[in-house]
């Protein structure tokens, strides 16, 4: 069985509070694009994970499908051994929820694969051992996230009038560290009322907590975005803690970009 998990952007990404178990509260709104890697599994006689295009950190057993896999083969013992490839087109480090995808779609991946009829609020609760990204993924539809992202809202967001350019500078943003240099805060607006605004009011309004600090120690993450307006973005912005940028243009209207070598651009109509 093979499926293919995509990526998402963060449209405005608000820290409201700490919490006492040591995460952070927050509200932001997810957009899932079609940027995808493969994930593939089938059953054999002894597991097996392999990897291929752009190198993932860690070990295999440090990997979030192998984490997926051992989570639920501990409430479902039928799960048997599987042989598992994962060829990764998304960049990782990049805030665009690559690894959280991978780990979500694993889940589903098993639920199909051996008939569990684990629910969609199942399937979150698992995800979300996982990863506070990875609830997003089990529902993969425009939604306003709160909570540790994890309590979904969809929302009636529609992109597909526009086109979207991601560039991703090759640097890696620790989120741990993104997350202290945060001073929680209530968000000024409302977000999932801002993001049903038309496009082009969004640059002065939505806002990205983490894109201040971010900027300030890697000034090329900042200098990207300016760029992205410059080449006439209607709304540009870093997604999550980084260190990826993104801009929403006028429908096929891209602009040509001159990045430096390592970067990575993706163009999505």
């Amino acid at each position: 069985m093979i499926v293919f998990p995509n990526c998402k952007i963060n449209l405005g990404l608000h820290i409201i509070s700490k919490r006492e178990d040591g995460f952070h509260d927050l509200e932001t709104v997810f957009y899932p694009l079609k940027w995808e890697d493969a994930l593939e599994a089938v059953k054999a006689e002894e597991h097996e994970f392999t990897t291929t295009g752009i190198t993932v950190p860690g070990s295999n057993d440090d990997n979030i499908c192998i984490k997926a896999l051992a989570l639920l083969q501990k409430d479902f013992p039928q799960i048997g051994p599987l042989k598992i490839h994962l060829h990764k087109t998304l960049p990782t480090g990049a805030g665009l929820g690559g690894g959280s995808a991978n780990g979500a779609y694993m889940l589903q991946l098993l639920n199909n694969m051996y008939r569990l009829q684990l629910t969609e609020q199942q399937l979150i609760q698992y995800s979300l051992q996982l990863g506070s990204d990875c609830p997003f993924f089990v529902v993969n539809r425009p939604c306003f996230a709160t909570g540790r992202g994890e309590r979904l809202q969809p929302l009636a967001l529609d992109l597909s009038d526009y086109s979207l350019l991601i560039v991703h500078p090759g640097i890696h943003v620790h989120t741990a560290w993104a997350f202290t240099q945060i001073t929680p805060h209530a968000a000024a607006y409302s977000l999932p009322e801002l993001v049903l605004q038309p496009v082009s009011t969004w640059r002065d309004r939505l806002r990205n907590d983490f894109e201040q600090p971010v900027f300030q120690k890697y000034p090329a993450i900042g200098q990207l975005r300016d760029l992205l307006y410059k080449k006439g973005a209607l709304y540009a912005a870093m997604s999550g803690s980084g260190s990826a940028v993104f801009g929403i243009f006028p429908k096929n209207n891209f602009p040509e970009l001159s990045t430096p070598h390592g970067y990575i651009v993706k163009k999505i109509t």
